[in-house]
């Protein structure tokens, strides 16, 4: 069977999607100054919603109705939405954020596994191994590998970054398997549709009544991660897994962390160190092996 790679577009989709995610970061944490991580969660799922099924009623696309369909949304949006969204945005709370965009990468890693695992066109080869794993520690250079040092299995905030690593990889899997034949915006719309009919109950009873009365700081950080990082982003997300598949669609998480090392310095005047630049080198080379251009031979004419 023919396996599935990454073409020209695919890449280009993925390069987007890293620049819109590597900015979610800092909006986050911009809105976690003022409301808690589940009401954090419940913004970004609950407005999301309301625009893409606008634009699903504009444009008069056809909306499913089979129950399996409305339950694989569900399921959707508790594993790419409510359960790492809840767990990351608690973390960031209590551990580095250096430490957390690097367990974040690790996605990459449990999303060409799983993807393995469970689809016979997307197959662990040695090429897809060595480029993830270079992918991998060009990361952790660029960040910081001092932050490694910090990590620990019995801290329950890292746990919680890597329990939120493995429910994206697993969501991948379980859309490419349920949901991939819809149109994208109709299952980025059913996904954030599950995911808030679970995320804004859940934020009320926990932490209080959802506040509408923020500062407008908190608002425009709210708009970027729920319009731009959220109903755009799933756009591209599914667009995406359609073209490479689900353990391909993981690889950009490789690419968000230098995204948002190169945000950060332009936008905030910080400077790259040396370990930034041998990083990214490193990542260009593994990204280079898993578009396998870098090792492939040259076709005789």
């Amino acid at each position: 069977m023919t396996q599935k790679t990454i073409s020209a577009h695919a890449w280009l989709l993925l390069i987007i999607l890293s620049f819109i995610w590597g900015g979610s970061f800092l909006s986050v944490h911009v809105a976690l100054a003022e409301i808690g991580p589940l009401t954090a969660v419940a913004h970004r799922t609950g407005w999301a919603m309301l625009i893409l099924w606008g634009y699903i009623f504009a444009r008069k696309l056809d909306i499913p109705r089979e129950p399996r369909i409305w339950a694989a949304f569900l399921v959707m949006g508790l594993l790419n939405n409510v359960i790492p969204f809840s767990l990351m945005a608690w973390a960031q709370l209590h551990i580095e954020t250096g430490l957390t965009a690097i367990l974040n990468a690790s996605t990459a890693i449990f999303g060409v596994i799983f993807a393995a695992v469970f689809f016979v066109d997307e197959k662990l080869s040695w090429r897809k191994g060595l480029g993830v794993t270079l992918g991998f520690i060009g990361v952790a250079t660029a960040i910081g590998l001092q932050y490694l040092a910090q990590f620990d299995l019995r801290s329950i905030a890292q746990l919680a970054v890597i329990g939120g690593t493995m429910s994206y990889a697993l969501a991948g899997v379980w859309a490419r398997k349920t949901i991939g034949h819809l149109k994208p915006q109709v299952a980025a719309a059913g996904m954030v549709t599950g995911a808030s009919v679970i995320t804004i109950p859940m934020a009320w009873i926990v932490e209080g009544p959802i506040s509408l009365d923020l500062t407008l700081h908190t608002w425009l950080a709210i708009a970027y991660y729920a319009i731009i990082a959220t109903a755009v982003a799933y756009l591209l997300y599914y667009r995406v897994l359609a073209l490479a598949g689900s353990g391909n669609l993981m690889l950009v998480t490789l690419t968000v962390a230098p995204v948002a090392i190169i945000l950060g310095a332009v936008t905030l005047g910080e400077a790259l160190s040396l370990n930034a630049y041998i990083g990214f080198g490193i990542l260009a080379v593994g990204l280079l092996i898993l578009n396998g251009r870098l090792l492939s031979r040259p076709k005789r004419p």
